[in-house]
């Protein structure tokens, strides 16, 4: 910290004004980003609870802690929760709302009251969430997919739970179009689009897809709820519609918000790895496009989703063949992550583990993914327990361990303190364990035949639902252990200087917290972002 920065108390944890009205109506993205933060990850606690009272009731064959209709809802809150409320906002709007405007030397987004707007609409989406456990005939039992026509029919309180979803919809395109808009208009003049930060770029191709894929989704929950309410004949075939034209439609978002939840994850991992190496990125532009071509590939992959569904040959073909191709990119990402690590000095300190952790759960759910991708194998594990599994693991596995690896690496320049690495390599250890028990074993069951959605099942699957179960204890158990060692550390760690990794990304160039306007003086971008000639670390 230079003597001009260190004389002002800009400390964005230490501004004039107090209060939880400084938080909730401030227009700092740093504010906005530890918003995001607490709210999400409270959500993603919830989630974790539902699902293991899921499994509590899978642990043997029978009615064990549930209703069947219990359960049904269950599950379905489980998915609204993770899907809308932890994975697809988690990365992007925590990460990206505190580090964009870091890495790229600009002191705020380009719109920070629509930067707001986004977190109050967040927010109100996940208040209607959870009003829609009461009401009606009780919490929506659909799925997170709300598929016609029973979503149409159902007289529990679906209606609440899309518009919820809805509302969640435009606070995500929100977010995208300020992405959009900062990348473009306020990068520091000194960078150069080949200068930005991998991370940039995964949440700028992240962006499009926000703003392109989500208004469909958006549309499409607005008609299932017209439908309920007006008694239109859109997908269901009792009154004339076509609940195909829902799957297509729905899966037209769907498929391409999987991106949306797993490239800022790719992009965290491009982050870590140079640092705990000590090397540049290996293939920087053939990542940048990559990065891109998922955004763009994975737009036309929806219909493997629907195989099973009935379609024609050709349809089948084309949409098989792109599932493959969109593989490329992201095999292409595992390469050079693996080439950056090649002959590196090699550090595993906590975010490096998790960062591995990516990699390899990663590379499960995509080959995995490659077996429904085939219209062969895909139409045999089609709803079984194995979907379950992969999704977990490309999901979870992805995207929440690439999370996690993020708060390690760069909570200490947040709050400028660190946390105990022994716990968190500890805990990194059990969270592992328990994930690898818990989606091996239901991908297991699922191959031989347990389907999904079930609150029951034939006494043959028992021996596996409750290695799974027991596999779900131990990773909540890492989970648990895991964010105390970050709240711990965050509140009452040991202080960490500017740097203390060695970065090399314009963030690290700032205090310890970040100061108000993040520099004092406009930044200076003279080398690459993974050059770590003249770096120390603190």
């Amino acid at each position: 910290m230079n003597s001009a920065q260190s004389e002002v108390n800009t400390n964005f944890l230490q501004t004039p004004r107090k209060g939880l009205g400084s938080w909730i109506f401030s227009t700092d993205h740093k504010r906005i980003g530890i918003l995001y933060l607490c709210s999400v990850l409270s959500f993603f606690l919830v989630g974790i609870a539902l699902g293991l009272a899921l499994r509590l009731e899978l642990f043997s064959p029978g009615p064990t802690i549930v209703s069947a209709q219990t359960y049904n809802s269950l599950f379905t809150l489980h998915g609204v929760i993770m899907i809308f409320l932890f994975i697809i906002p988690g990365i992007p709007a925590i990460l990206g709302n505190i580090l964009l405007p870091l890495q790229l030397g600009a002191k705020d987004v380009s719109f920070p009251r629509l930067n707001l707007l986004s977190w109050w609409l967040y927010m109100t989406g996940a208040a209607l969430a959870l009003l829609s456990l009461f009401g009606g005939s009780g919490p929506p039992d659909t799925g997170w997919t709300f598929y016609v026509p029973f979503s149409a029919i159902t007289t529990t309180n679906v209606s609440l739970a899309a518009t919820a979803a809805f509302v969640l919809g435009f606070s995500s395109i929100l977010t995208g179009l300020n992405f959009l808009t900062t990348i473009h208009r306020l990068r520091t003049p000194y960078m150069s689009w080949t200068q930005m930060p991998l991370f940039i770029w995964s949440l700028y191709a992240t962006a499009w897809v926000q703003v392109l894929a989500t208004p469909i989704l958006g549309i499409t929950l607005l008609l299932v709820v017209l439908e309920r309410s007006l008694g239109l004949g859109l997908f269901d075939p009792g009154k004339g519609g076509d609940p195909l034209l829902f799957q297509h439609l729905f899966w037209i978002y769907s498929h391409p918000a999987v991106y949306i939840m797993i490239l800022p994850g790719m992009g965290v991992i491009s982050e870590i790895i140079p640092v705990f190496t000590r090397k540049h990125i290996f293939g920087y532009k053939a990542i940048v496009f990559s990065t891109l071509a998922i955004a763009f590939a994975g737009s036309l992959v929806w219909g493997h989703h629907m195989f099973a569904s009935g379609m024609s040959d050709t349809a089948v073909f084309v949409f098989s063949l792109l599932t493959f191709i969109v593989a490329i990119p992201s095999a292409i990402k595992v390469f050079n992550w693996v080439a950056t690590m090649y002959k590196g000095s090699v550090t595993l300190a906590p975010p490096m583990l998790f960062a591995l952790s990516f990699i390899f759960l990663f590379s499960v759910g995509g080959l995995t993914g490659l077996v429904l991708g085939a219209p062969g194998p895909d139409i045999h594990v089609h709803d079984t327990h194995f979907v379950v599994g992969h999704f977990h693991y490309t999901m979870f596995g992805g995207t929440g361990f690439a999370l996690f690896a993020a708060l390690h690496f760069w909570l200490p320049k947040v709050f400028g303190r660190m946390y105990n690495h022994r716990v968190a390599t500890g805990a990194w250890l059990i969270l592992f364990t328990g994930f690898n028990i818990l989606y091996g074993s239901m991908m297991i069951v699922g191959m031989q035949g347990m389907p999904r959605r079930y609150y029951d099942y034939l006494p043959e699957f028992t021996l596996g639902n409750q290695i799974a179960t027991a596999g779900s204890w131990l990773l909540a158990v890492g989970i648990l252990l895991m964010f105390g060692n970050l709240l711990r550390g965050c509140l009452r760690g040991e202080p960490v200087g500017d740097n203390p990794w060695g970065a090399a990304t314009l963030e690290w160039t700032t205090s310890s917290p970040p100061p108000l306007e993040n520099f004092i003086d406009e930044p200076e971008v003279t080398r690459g972002p993974y050059d770590f000639k003249g770096v120390n670390i603190s």
